[in-house]
């Protein structure tokens, strides 16, 4: 049925559940995972002379994104291996997590998107928007919500 599933993260114990669920879901379909991170853009706040305390470099920025996707990134990893299902994984930067998740799947040719959805209502919904609901609404693939 799918033969490779895009498995996005954002680190939460919602999304090291629904990536355990992906790589069992995926090993009863007999199909691969992908797993996908979106970090935030970098950002600079120099303003002409004033350069903030917590200023961080480019590089330094580049650096910890790296290790944090890493660091989620292994637990897809973890949990395709432990299922004995194939897998990748890939991250970018990026302040629109829902439009990258969309592009990655074409990119990487996954056939469905597996991911958390927190369930977030009211005015945290409104605040913090919905990525999976933009997922939802924006893929051309299936899409499957793990809560």
């Amino acid at each position: 049925m799918f033969k490779n599933i895009l498995v996005p993260t954002d680190g939460s114990a919602l999304s090291r559940k629904a990536a355990k669920k992906a790589a069992e879901f995926a090993k009863k379909l007999g199909s691969r995972i992908t797993g996908f991170h979106v970090a935030p853009a970098y950002r600079y706040n120099v303003y002409a002379d004033y350069v903030p305390p917590d200023f961080i470099a480019p590089q330094d920025f580049s650096a910890r994104t790296k290790k944090v996707a890493q660091r989620h990134l292994d637990v897809v990893k973890k949990a395709a291996t432990d299922a004995g299902v194939a897998s990748s994984c890939f991250y970018t930067t990026s302040d629109f997590p829902a439009d990258e998740i969309v592009k990655a799947a074409k990119k990487y040719k996954c056939d469905a998107i597996f991911m958390a959805s927190h369930g977030r209502t009211g005015l945290t919904r409104l605040l913090l928007g919905s990525e999976a609901t933009k997922v939802l609404t924006h893929s051309k693939i299936p899409v499957l919500i793990y809560r």
